[in-house]
């Protein structure tokens, strides 16, 4: 059985097994589905109910209908199969069609699925995405050691935990990041990103509200973008040591409370202006804020 990140596909985009945790949510008013139709409309499709029905007739028309919905269920869940074995591939033949139907091929099923993706290579970078989500949620459920740690470093160790999945793919990730800032996948992958960000948050015991909730992942995400580029050209002798001190300073640099919260809001504009155009301008848009701002970002 795939892990629940696994398992939705293809349509509105890709969504984790949490939902994002807002603040203060207003109260709404769920509507039941049978009080959306009328008396002479079936909840079950589009058939039409005879009032007088027998039970017996309803029940063989519910088993129709649950029947008629397990073929697309199966159909999901093989494509989730096709998208996890893909990603042995992804190494030689990059975030690909290439890849996604050699992935096709491992696990038994026609390399003609791969048509049914209806962004192909984003749905591959975005299962991934997805995935390390969920492995993180895992990961910290299981029994995640933090509780001898101060909030800046169980930050760190989350965020270094989650780009450390990104390593047997490094040499592919540019390619990655290109295909994520396509207009057409921006909306998902800032979804993603942000429901990343805000499980980070959640783990560390954050209970902000209003602004400063906003403000405090706003900045937690440009701190994840910074470090993820930075990692892409980090040669140290160890295996990214030079990453982890980098995501070290600039993590206790947004916990220094010395410095202004209007900073963090020049910082998130600076990180902001860069995504969503291309994957040239994320890297300017980050290194710029790098440069001008010497890695600050602000208060937590």
């Amino acid at each position: 059985m795939f892990r629940t990140a696994a398992r939705r596909l293809l349509g509105a985009g890709f969504t984790t097994s949490r939902l994002l945790r807002l603040p203060k949510p207003r109260p709404t008013t769920i509507i039941p589905y049978s009080y959306c139709t009328s008396s002479t409309e079936s909840p079950i499709g589009n058939q039409s109910v005879n009032p007088n029905q027998s039970d017996t007739a309803r029940e063989e028309g519910h088993r129709r209908d649950e029947s008629s919905r397990k073929p697309r269920a199966e159909f999901e869940e093989e494509q989730a199969r096709v998208l996890a074995a893909s990603l042995r591939h992804v190494p030689r033949l990059g975030w690909t069609e290439e890849a996604m139907i050699a992935g096709s091929r491992d696990v038994g099923v026609s390399p003609s699925i791969v048509g049914s993706f209806s962004r192909k290579e984003a749905a591959l970078v975005e299962y991934f995405m997805d995935d390390c989500l969920q492995l993180l949620i895992d990961r910290v459920d299981s029994g995640l050691d933090l509780q001898n740690l101060i909030p800046s470093e169980r930050v760190s160790k989350l965020v270094s935990i989650r780009l450390e999945m990104q390593i047997p793919y490094m040499s592919k990730w540019p390619q990655a990041l290109s295909i994520q800032a396509h207009p057409v996948n921006v909306p998902t992958s800032f979804k993603q990103r942000a429901m990343l960000v805000d499980e980070i948050w959640h783990t560390v015991g954050d209970g902000a509200s209003d602004l400063d909730w906003y403000v405090k992942r706003t900045v937690l995400g440009g701190v994840y973008s910074t470090t993820e580029i930075y990692m892409l050209t980090d040669d140290s002798p160890a295996e990214y040591r030079d990453t982890w001190a980098f995501l070290d300073d600039r993590v206790k640099d947004a916990f220094d409370l010395k410095k202004s919260i209007q900073e963090a809001k020049y910082f998130a504009q600076d990180i902001g202006a860069g995504v969503g155009k291309s994957f040239q301008g994320l890297m300017n848009g980050v290194m710029q804020t790098m440069s001008t701002r010497g890695g600050r970002s602000s208060a937590f």
